[in-house]
Formats: structure tokens, sequence, C-alpha cells
């Protein structure tokens, strides 16, 4: 038996098993089609919420500690796994900023070089960009990953872990109870049980904890993107503009996204959203108008009301935990809310407040089983 059973194989489920093996904990990891294929893999994988100085304290505290753990856990997955996250820290040029009153002073605050620039920085930063005015500001410092490189790697670091097992292509048809007590879960290949269970199950967390009586504001959020081909360097830097960004790959594909769509869990693409991400990418880059699209996708983000991840454990069940509801930062939080929540289940000191993550009065508890 397991110490952990996580649910849920998108970058918070395989960084959570990787920082619970690293601390000596056997771990198993189901999930229900292959790690690191869902929103984990269908994301953008720039390193910060798009304007930061919009979000609220409990995303920025992640937030900050995550980004500064971005560049030592890619070095660290190259170097055990061949495969390189391809993190990038080549700044962030924000276009048509319509607060910069806001993000100014909120970048002072917290020591995080940003600054105001004109057209000419703009155009020596990125020659192709189409900046439209004088309200463009510069981010040196911010970074980006390749995130289905990322979960390749990560998937492949744990493959090789002695203490964790992998449970691929197998859903999770319930929970394990016994006297209040989760003890595992039932899948459609049978039972697996573990000291303790860790719901990571980004869109479908709701539906999960549903089973045993906890509704959890957590709802999907269709995101779509599309991604050009063009020769290394057309891009060299994540640039943003109103709303939508557009982020260079080492081997020139270039990333525009993203739509935002309440369409329950209908991940299917349509021309509207592929007119509306080339009629950005166009704005953004106009030299973009004269390629093909390459690829068009959609994935699911896990949107909550506030935008802030629920982390801790499940009131009114033992041995169950959360770690889910982190909407469109993601990949952006995961180190540090993993290794919050590792934090609290193994007792250590944690990184930062979990007050304002825990489930107590943010969700809706209608226990029915025993």
């Amino acid at each position: 038996m397991s110490d952990f059973l996580i649910v849920g194989g998108g970058v918070i489920g395989m960084m959570t098993a990787l920082q619970l093996a690293d601390a000596g904990q056997r771990v198993t990891l189901i999930e229900r089609g292959r790690c690191g294929r869902e929103a984990s893999w269908a994301g953008g994988g720039i390193v910060s919420p798009l304007y930061p100085w919009r979000y609220s304290a409990p995303v920025s505290a992640l937030s900050r500690w995550s980004e500064g753990a971005y560049p030592t856990l890619s070095l660290r997955l190259e170097e055990e796994t061949g495969i390189s996250p391809e993190y990038r820290q080549r700044g962030l040029l924000y276009l048509n900023v319509d607060d910069p009153e806001r993000a100014l002073p909120w970048a002072r605050e917290r020591g995080v070089p940003l600054e105001r620039v004109g057209r000419d920085v703009v155009a020596a930063k990125e020659p192709e960009a189409n900046p439209e005015g004088d309200q463009a500001l510069w981010m040196p410092t911010l970074g980006s990953v390749r995130n289905p490189r990322l979960g390749q790697a990560l998937r492949a670091r744990l493959e090789a872990m002695a203490q964790v097992t992998l449970v691929e292509q197998c859903s999770v048809t319930g929970f394990i109870i016994h006297a209040g007590r989760v003890e595992g879960v039932t899948t459609e290949q049978g039972r697996l049980s573990a000291g303790s269970v860790i719901v990571c199950g980004g869109a479908w967390a709701a539906e999960l904890l549903a089973k045993v009586g906890v509704g959890l504001p957590v709802r999907p959020v269709k995101g779509q993107m599309i991604a050009y081909q063009t020769p290394p360097g057309l891009v060299s830097r994540v640039v943003l503009k109103d709303g939508r960004y557009v982020i260079p790959r080492a081997d020139g594909l270039l990333l525009v996204g993203s739509t935002l769509e309440e369409a329950d869990f209908d991940k299917s693409t349509d021309a509207e959203a592929r007119a509306s991400l080339m009629a950005s990418a166009a704005d953004i880059v106009p030299a973009l108008a004269h390629y093909s699209v390459a690829h068009h996708w959609a994935g699911l983000r896990p949107g909550s009301p506030d935008g802030v991840p629920f982390i801790g454990a499940v009131p009114g069940w033992e041995n169950l935990y959360v770690n889910a509801g982190h909407y469109r930062n993601g990949l952006v939080l995961a180190p540090a809310s993993t290794h919050l929540l590792v934090d609290l289940l193994l007792g250590r000191t944690p990184l930062i407040d979990p007050s304002p993550y825990r489930l107590e009065g943010r969700s809706s508890l209608a226990r029915s089983l025993a």
C-alpha cells in the first residue's frame, strides 16, 4: 500500500508526486488518460499571471515563489531525464497597457523590475511587434517553459523512481471509505489503497469530490489556441497585447492564445475562435498574417470563483486532500502550491500561510456517505 495516492496526472499531480517521493514517501499516481496531456499540455507556458498586478494576494504569493523555482526545476529535470523543459527567461513586453498607474507601483512595492518603455525600445526588443502607442511595459525577468516538454520530463522522472507507481488509462469510479476515513479509490481496474488520497483532478476535481458529497466550485473553462511555425528568431520574447499573447519556442513555433469559453467539458475547436486568434496574432505581430496556422487545439482550465486554488484537507473526511482550482495559472502556481500541500501533508512548516487556500468556507459540504 502506498503512503499517498494522487488522483490526476497533470503538472499539479506530478509535481506533488515528485516532492513526496523526494521526501521518501511511497506514491501511487493515477490518471484517466496519459499524464500531462490535459490542461498542462494545452496551455502556453508563461511562468507568471498575464497581468500580475491585477491578481489577489494569495495568487501573487504562490506566483512569486513559483517563478523563482522554475529555473532550478528545469535544470534538474533535464539532468535527470535528458528532456529539456526549455525554460527561457527572455522577458515580456506588455503592449497597449491601460493601467500602468497600477502596474508600476505594484512592481516597486515588490521589487519587481518593470518599466514603461516607448516605441523605440519595443522596436529594439521585438522589431516585428506592433505597439500602437506609447503605453508599453517591459518586464525583463519573466520566463516561460515549453509545457508539453515539462510534462514529459516530469513523467519520465516519476517513472524512473522506485517509490512511485504510475497508473494510467484508468478512471476513478469512487472512494474507499471506512468510518469516515478515505482509504483509497475504486477504479475500472480494481481497488487501490493508500494512507491518504489527494485529488489533483484539474477541471474534473469537482466531479471527483462530488462522490463524497463535497461541492467544490471548480468548473471547466475552455481555452482555444493556435500556433504558427516560423523561422527561429522571428519573435524572441513573450509579447502580450489586449489580453492575448504570442509565446515563442526555440525552434520558431509561435503560440497564440487564448479564448475564454464557458462550454462545460467540450474541447472542440471552431472557425470563429480560430479567426479571432489569427486576428490577434496579426495585431501583435503583423508578419504572422503571411503565415498559415500549423496547429489549433483546446484545453480545459479548472476555473474557480476568485482564481484562488483550493489547497489542503477536505473537511469532514480523514485522509482526503485536494489541490485544484488554479484557473489560468496552474503551471504558474504549480511549484508553490504543491510544495505548500506537501508541507501540510508531512507536518513541515508551510512555505507560505495556508489559510487563504483552505476549503473551509469556500466549498459546500453535504456529507451523505459513511
